[in-house]
């Protein structure tokens, strides 16, 4: 009995499209200088939501599409949604930071040189969920230019990606830090990841 119980595959088995790893090693090299909030809200066309608010469930719903994804344990326990729709492919991801019902903590949106074909995990997302934004400023397209204009200065820049680094205080002695990684090809955002983690 206990042979066959092992030998049910697991929930994992079918997570095959995870998010992108993100390089915790790299960013904490990002010194935090943008003192104004980041990633404080979002937006899936007229779907509107916030980071470390909205629930994964509440995404799911109002688009109709899409199933909740699990993998890893402990700190290293990740839940997300992933859409695709032609070359686009999007994450909304949930980290232990979201807690038992799955808050959104983290949006991967990436626009691939090629149609991102078909995948068991990654629903076809409506186009009325389309463009996805950050902050009611940010989104995929934007010249370097246009994003420097919308945000301010860059905490680290090079040929190809920026990155936006937040530390700073809340109420009641909580610790908030955000980001927006950025990264650029012929001088258009095609991809960018913003997440928030609040601590104490």
């Amino acid at each position: 009995m206990l042979l066959l119980l092992f030998a049910i595959p697991a929930h994992d088995c079918f997570a095959q499209t995870p998010p992108p790893p993100f390089d915790e090693q790299a960013f904490e090299r990002v010194p935090p200088t943008v003192v104004k909030r980041l990633a404080r809200r979002f937006s899936l066309g007229t779907f509107a939501g916030r980071f470390e608010e909205t629930r994964l469930g509440a995404v799911s719903e109002a688009v109709g599409e899409g199933t909740i994804q699990h993998q890893g344990d402990a700190g290293g326990s990740i839940h997300w949604l992933c859409y695709r729709r032609g070359q686009l492919r999007l994450w909304v991801v949930s980290s232990e930071m979201g807690g038992a019902d799955h808050r959104v903590t983290e949006i991967v949106e990436e626009l691939s040189e090629t149609d991102a074909g078909a995948s068991a995990d990654c629903a076809v997302i409506p186009e009325k969920f389309s463009p996805v934004v950050f902050d009611g400023k940010l989104h995929l397209g934007m010249s370097r230019q246009e994003v420097v204009t919308a945000l301010g200065p860059p905490s680290a820049s090079d040929a190809a990606q920026m990155v936006y680094s937040h530390a700073g205080k809340l109420a009641h002695g909580f610790d908030e830090t955000a980001w927006l990684i950025l990264r650029f090809r012929e001088d258009k955002l095609v991809s960018m990841r913003g997440g928030k983690a609040t601590t104490n």
